[in-house]
């Protein structure tokens, strides 16, 4: 027998070594995918690209005696300083304090390429929407397949056995084909005339009868094949639709004079990350972009994140916006509706009252989840706190309070987008609130 691999290793390296290397060091490897998100732009977010990962992470541990400590014997030859029973000293073992550069090799941080496949595995490890539970029938998508009885054609591997048998059985009996009992009679007879030592004088007749007979049931036994290609049976399988759960991602994004341009980049790469894990992970999740200023539009992908519009600030009009799309395409009672909101929180104080209420009594009922981020200027340190804040988080924190569904976080540098990005996002048991 001939094997021949035909699977193809990427840029001519082992891929058995590279998988197994993936699993050693894969907590290091996801660290420092994530530590490189910083330094990408926003178009760069899932290349593919090199990662450099400490030499110490990536070293197998060895056994070796410990310089202090333990007892050792030794057979040495003596020389004109030590004679026979003398004990020798043990060196000093290095502690680490020199200060001088010393001499010596060494060996740099290693550096490992990532595929853009295994960098969006690395990347979006353990994510998921939370709580999408309606399902429907999707038109058009034929996910499954269920068994549909039996065929006369098909793939040998989904030959049945059993039912073919059963067919040639069936068969034969209704064609009377001769058995091998027939056979093995007619040939006993047949050797009990011949081993007479007196033949009989009818044994020349019988013996003639029985050989006619025998030669015809030879030839019925040809004629009839025990199994024949009409009796096989392929188990048949027909493919069904399944149910799916679909869902609806509403991006709300606030362009208002008020965010700066270090704000927005931190809002893009919030929504950059977000649609990434969207259309890597789910198949059925449509992606809604709305940004606003005093006003409210929905946009495309490319006007919602390279757009140069600004102006006030309204949340509301963001808001009444989502309402309204939900009211014209998306049915909460087909649609699993999650929202994500991005702002610096710089809204008019008369607003609020508004906006509260649109969350509490309208959005919040038939939303899944809601995970409000809040960018701030870079030289501020986030503090996760409900307590004080800009106008709008004050607002929402009595909200999120008392809804389970409805997450809020702060970030003001890029090193934070991906850390709060999984906070928000990660897969997480049952019962557990949302975005903890």
């Amino acid at each position: 027998m001939h094997i021949v691999d035909r699977r193809l290793n990427p840029g001519g390296k082992s891929l058995v070594n590279r998988q197994r290397f993936l699993r050693r060091a894969k907590a290091y490897v996801s660290q420092a995918v994530r530590d490189s998100l910083k330094d990408r732009s926003i178009k760069d977010l899932a290349g593919e690209g090199e990662i450099t990962i400490r030499r110490d992470a990536i070293h197998e541990p060895t056994l070796h005696r410990a310089a202090q400590g333990g007892n050792r014997e030794r057979v040495l030859p003596g020389n004109r300083e030590f004679l026979e029973g003398d004990r020798i000293k043990r060196p000093d073992g290095g502690s680490g304090a020199g200060s001088q550069a010393g001499e010596g090799e060494d060996q740099d941080d290693f550096r490992f390429a990532l595929s853009r496949e295994e960098f969006l595995d690395l990347f979006l490890e353990d994510l998921e929407l939370p709580d999408m539970a309606k399902k429907k029938l999707v038109a058009g998508k034929i996910e499954g397949v269920r068994r549909a009885g039996y065929s006369t054609i098909g793939n040998p591997s989904n030959l049945s056995v059993p039912r073919t048998m059963q067919k040639a059985m069936s068969r034969r009996i209704a064609l009377r084909r001769p058995s091998g009992a027939d056979l093995d009679r007619i040939d006993e007879a047949i050797a009990e005339i011949e081993a007479r030592a007196t033949p009989l004088p009818d044994d020349a007749v019988a013996l003639e009868k029985l050989r006619e007979e025998r030669a015809h049931i030879i030839r019925r036994r040809n004629v009839i094949a025990y199994i024949d290609p009409v009796d096989l049976r392929f188990r048949r399988f027909e493919p069904v639709p399944r149910p799916v759960a679909q869902a609806v991602m509403f991006c709300l994004m606030d362009v208002s004079g008020s965010m700066t341009a270090h704000m927005k980049d931190l809002a893009k790469r919030f929504f950059a990350l977000l649609h990434l894990f969207l259309s890597r992970c789910y198949e059925h999740v449509d992606v809604v972009f709305i940004h606003h200023t005093d006003r409210a539009a929905e946009v495309d992908e490319e006007t919602f994140f390279y757009s140069t519009v600004t102006g006030g600030t309204l949340v509301s009009s963001a808001l009444d916006k989502l309402l309204e799309v939900v009211k014209d395409r998306y049915s909460p009672a087909d649609w699993n509706i999650y929202v994500a909101q991005a702002s610096d929180g710089d809204t008019l104080a008369s607003d609020n009252a508004r906006v509260v209420s649109l969350m509490q009594d309208q959005i919040l009922p038939f939303c899944q989840y809601f995970a409000y981020l809040e960018v701030g200027r870079e030289e501020f340190i986030s503090i996760e706190t409900t307590t004080s804040g800009t106008g709008l988080w004050e607002a929402y924190a009595p909200v999120s309070e008392s809804h389970r569904h409805f997450a809020m976080r702060k970030v003001s540098h890029r090193r934070e987008i991906y850390p709060v990005f999984r906070e928000l996002f990660q897969r997480r048991g049952v019962g557990e609130r949302a975005g903890a």
